[in-house]
């Protein structure tokens, strides 16, 4: 069921970790974690396949794809998924795996940045290229790093963690830290982990982002959502993956 002890937690950057690590898997009911299991009615399968296509499409000015520079995604893109979000180095700003997607095809193809058609959907080349890079680390750890260029955005996102938002007063640690197991209408409240982004999520029938769950969160809570990949989004997404470091990759997860 996903779960792993923490042993020997190395609290440099003062955060707060669950003493025992539960994927959000572990709280699904069983019928999702049964359409999660098998690949074969996985939805989130569909966007993996999608993913695989768009790696060897060619585009841009230079008619070069994903593989034409990565090769084989299956062994350069192992374990990469996994360390996201991370400091850029040449704009030292905190960025997750999509903005760092986007980055690649502006720069090293010379094409156009994936769009949705709406502003109310991501974009779904994007979804589905993140879902593929993040693939290739199933079942491998959560390894994001929080020191050195990364720990001041790692104490902002821990920050934003415990801040009480919108007109329910509500903090991310008051269910996913002292509820945890409860219920919430008919769900059970999980730890908030994000390694199974980006998810499948079966009330919308579409994979979305870490993001697009924070934005949920807020509508929850009656705060006004931010932008995707909003700084606050990838600082705060930052902290919950350094909580559930160590967790397996489950892209692409299931939940309700």
């Amino acid at each position: 069921t996903m779960i792993l002890a923490i042993t020997g937690v190395v609290n440099a950057a003062d955060g707060v970790r669950p003493e025992e690590l539960k994927s959000g898997y572990h709280f699904s009911r069983p019928d999702t974690q049964a359409i999660q299991d098998d690949k074969f009615s996985n939805p989130g399968m569909i966007y993996v396949d999608r993913g695989s296509r768009l790696w060897r499409a060619k585009e841009g000015r230079h008619a070069k794809s994903c593989a034409d520079c990565h090769g084989d995604a299956a062994q350069s893109m192992m374990g990469v998924g996994s360390t996201y979000p991370k400091v850029n180095l040449e704009s030292d700003q905190l960025i997750n795996l999509g903005q760092q997607i986007q980055l690649c095809r502006i720069k090293n193809v010379d094409a156009a940045p994936f769009k949705a058609h709406d502003h109310e959907h991501e974009s779904e080349d994007l979804l589905a290229l993140q879902a593929y890079v993040m693939f290739q680390s199933h079942g491998m750890p959560l390894s994001v790093s929080v020191v050195d260029l990364a720990e001041p955005f790692f104490d902002y996102g821990r920050q934003l963690y415990h801040q009480r938002v919108g007109q329910s007063d509500l903090t991310c640690s008051q269910c996913h830290d002292e509820r945890v197991g409860r219920l919430l209408r008919a769900e059970r409240i999980s730890q908030g982990h994000v390694n199974g982004f980006p998810t499948y999520m079966l009330r919308w029938d579409k994979m979305v982002s870490a993001h697009r769950r924070f934005q949920f969160c807020n509508e929850q809570a009656r705060a006004e959502p931010l932008p995707l990949d909003h700084p606050d989004y990838n600082a705060l997404q930052l902290y919950v993956s350094w909580r559930g470091n160590g967790l397996a990759v489950e892209t692409p997860a299931v939940r309700r």
